[in-house]
Formats: C-alpha cells, sequence, structure tokens
C-alpha cells in the first residue's frame, strides 16, 4: 500500500506554480500553468487569488479560502517529480 504525505508547507514560486513541503521533507514544485479551472476551482484563473493558497493541517493538503481543495496524493507525485530538495527524506 502507498504511504499517504501531508502537505505541510506552500510557497507562490510562480503566477501558477507552487513550491510544497510535505511531511517527509520532499519539496518540490507543482506547475498549474495551462489548467482548465471550472466549477469551485475557477477563480484559481486569477494569479492574485490563486497566490491566496494556505495548507489546511488537517486534511493534509492545500485550499483556498472559497473552501476548493486538492487531493495530495497527485500534488506529492507531481512534486517528487520536480523536485527542490529532500530534506530528512524517510524511505
Amino acid at each position: 500500500m502507498e504511504q499517504l504525505h501531508d502537505v505541510t508547507g506552500v510557497e507562490v514560486s510562480g503566477k501558477h506554480r507552487l513550491r510544497l513541503t510535505f511531511d517527509d521533507g520532499t519539496v518540490g514544485e507543482v506547475d498549474f500553468a495551462g489548467r482548465e479551472w471550472r466549477g469551485v476551482f475557477e477563480p484559481l484563473v486569477d494569479p492574485d487569488y490563486f497566490a491566496r493558497v494556505t495548507v489546511d493541517p488537517e486534511a493534509g493538503t492545500i485550499t483556498w479560502p472559497n473552501g476548493a481543495d486538492m487531493a495530495p496524493e497527485p500534488l506529492y507525485a507531481e512534486a517528487c517529480r520536480n523536485l527542490s530538495r529532500t530534506v530528512g527524506a524517510r524511505q
């Protein structure tokens, strides 16, 4: 079974790009440029609104003021493909 990793930190690193930190020390970039934002995600088209992202520690993921959030598993997979650094990662 795949281990789940919670998001513990988020930093806006571009217009629609985030640097995410996970509970295992993984830090990676996730680029959302070019996404079609629909429904609850539609406000994220605006880079200023997108930049209002925060971490929801209870859910272990990122969220926006309107309640939009994303599952941490695909965020972790994408961050691992675009590593910034790994600090004290457990295997």
